[in-house]
């Protein structure tokens, strides 16, 4: 579903703020796998989501969705394939619009819109649909401006959003990381259940090893612009915090120094 082969990626070449943010980094994702990725501040984790979102151009290699070479394409033109949710909860929303309106432009994306812009009621029904399964009563309240609702019921938001067009690729961006850790773990939920009942292709960037163990079916660890850890299956369920660290290590020769990683 995604070949990432051989990509680079320097920032400043040539100047004294040169950095090597991917080197000579592969890896390949099957239809279904959620992966998770994590790493120390400067690891690439975050390049490597804007490289393959087409935020920055590689300076070589290639990138694959499906069997469709984007590797030249534009951030706009990979969009139609690709559901990404940021950081920001403030991202990916239009906060002086309603809840249906934002769910009506996401899942017109790519369409052809012309002049009409009305919400049919069968849309209406499916957008109450959608909302029901966050559990968050925001079905309810269709026509509440986005820009009251909370961190947390925001990033669900952005969530149902992002994959409500089923898209080939889903981005998670840290996209737990600006709230508390009561809500965190319940977005966390409800990504971990639309990508299985969707039977999404995801990447999540994380800080916290525990969320990153806990959640999708692969990690993937990274240092300095390379993947240094690849693990999957049992024995990807059987790791631990402790054990993790180890095998960083080990692979590194350095320690990990994030404390964030450790958070619960």
């Amino acid at each position: 579903m995604l070949t990432v082969d051989k990509i680079h990626k320097t920032f400043n070449p040539g100047t004294i703020n040169e950095k090597i943010a991917l080197a000579d980094l592969s890896v390949t994702l099957q239809e279904g796998d959620f992966v998770t990725v994590i790493g120390g501040n400067g690891a690439g984790k975050s390049t490597l989501l804007n490289c393959v979102a087409g935020v920055y151009t590689i300076d070589q290699g290639s990138i694959l969705i499906g069997d469709k070479d984007v590797t030249k394409l534009s951030e706009h033109r990979r969009a139609s394939v690709i559901g990404r949710v940021f950081q920001d909860p403030m991202k990916g929303t239009a906060a002086n619009m309603g809840i249906e309106e934002n769910l009506a432009l996401a899942n017109r994306r790519g369409k052809f819109r012309g002049l009409r812009w009305g919400i049919t009621n069968k849309e209406r029904e499916a957008y109450k649909e959608y909302l029901s399964h966050l559990e968050l009563g925001l079905e309810n309240r269709l026509n509440d401006k986005v820009g009251l609702l909370s961190g947390g019921q925001r990033q669900a938001l952005t969530l149902l959003m992002a994959t409500i067009k089923r898209p080939q690729l889903l981005l998670l961006d840290e996209h737990t990381a600006a709230l508390d850790p009561k809500t965190a773990d319940k977005v966390l939920k409800i990504s971990d259940k639309l990508i299985k009942e969707n039977n999404l292709t995801a990447l999540m960037v994380t800080h916290n090893m525990r969320n990153a163990i806990e959640y999708g079916n692969r990690l993937i660890m990274m240092h300095e612009g390379r993947i240094i850890l690849d693990i999957k299956g049992e024995e990807k369920q059987k790791l631990t915090v402790e054990s993790l660290l180890k095998r960083f290590g080990k692979v590194s020769g350095k320690e990990f120094s994030d404390d964030r990683s450790l958070l619960s």
